[in-house]
């Protein structure tokens, strides 16, 4: 897409490296702004705020899109107009993106889960990715070299928005490496989850837990950020602190974190129905 980018969206390219933005959001809000500039066929600089108006309505007539992805179409087209160019935004109003609770796993559901994984590696991602909450590129870009497995830590290095930070590193998550490293007589160097020498892709780190899921009989929807997001619930049942939830995650917002106070059932469990006190 980037040889067909006009001199205007070439800028944006631009901007959205030097600000830092993901290798993903930046796609996106290169992909929005094109479908934009094609749909109203005029020059950035004689853009009118009507103009935007027009090209947000006709996404949110399309019942594909949900709240959020007009969200993102919106910030995308923000992003350039107002922050680059200057124009005021600001009375351009859209519905609110839809705040669904996250999936959860339950501890049960967890166990059957590694349990029905035959393979391996696949067990192993599993493990990973309950036992630290690391997101799909976090794992997909993990090599060895990340891993301190007798101080029990790791870095995740270069994270979302360009941030390192550290994990913890499970106990059983640690033998099993290690026994999987014995067992297939890897160097320690590299991906840690790779297929002939290349990191696993996030589609296929994704089918693999998909695959688990399936032979694990579990319904709810099952991907790599429900792991995530188990993790997170089950450290704050166990009574962990929300700021420590927050770093390990690499949440730069508290408020991003305190969703999983929403989540957590343990609480809620506890308190007793009125009608069972008539």
């Amino acid at each position: 897409m980037q040889d067909e980018l006009p001199l205007s969206l070439k800028k944006l390219e631009t901007e959205l490296k030097l600000r830092g933005f993901s290798k993903q959001t930046s796609k996106m809000y290169l992909f929005y702004n094109h479908k934009f500039l094609e749909f109203i066929k005029k020059n950035p600089e004689d853009i009118k705020d009507d103009d935007i108006k027009e090209f947000l309505a006709s996404k949110m007539s399309d019942d594909s899109l949900s709240n959020s992805s007009i969200a993102l179409i919106k910030a995308a087209i923000k992003f350039f107009y107002s922050d680059m160019l200057g124009k005021n935004m600001s009375l351009i109003k859209t519905p609110k993106a839809t705040k669904e609770l996250p999936v959860v796993l339950s501890r049960d559901e967890i166990r059957k889960l590694i349990d029905n994984t035959k393979n391996i590696k696949h067990k192993l991602l599993i493990e990973l990715l309950y036992s630290t909450g690391l997101r799909l590129s976090e794992c997909s870009n993990l090599q060895y070299s990340n891993l301190d497995l007798n101080d029990g830590i790791g870095w995740v290095r270069l994270g979302k928005g360009s941030k390192d930070r550290i994990f913890i590193i499970s106990e059983l998550f640690r033998k099993d490496l290690l026994t999987y490293m014995e067992k297939t007589g890897t160097n320690g160097k590299g991906y840690i989850f790779s297929v002939n020498g290349r990191k696993m892709s996030p589609r296929g780190l994704q089918h693999a837990i998909k695959v688990s899921a399936v032979r694990a009989g579990i319904e709810k929807p099952v991907h790599v950020h429900t792991l995530r997001h188990s993790f997170a619930t089950h450290l704050l049942e166990n009574g962990v602190d929300i700021r420590k939830i927050q770093k390990l995650l690499g949440h730069s917002n508290l408020q991003t974190t305190q969703i999983y106070t929403q989540v957590s059932s343990d609480e809620i469990k506890k308190i007793k129905s009125p009608l069972d006190m008539l």
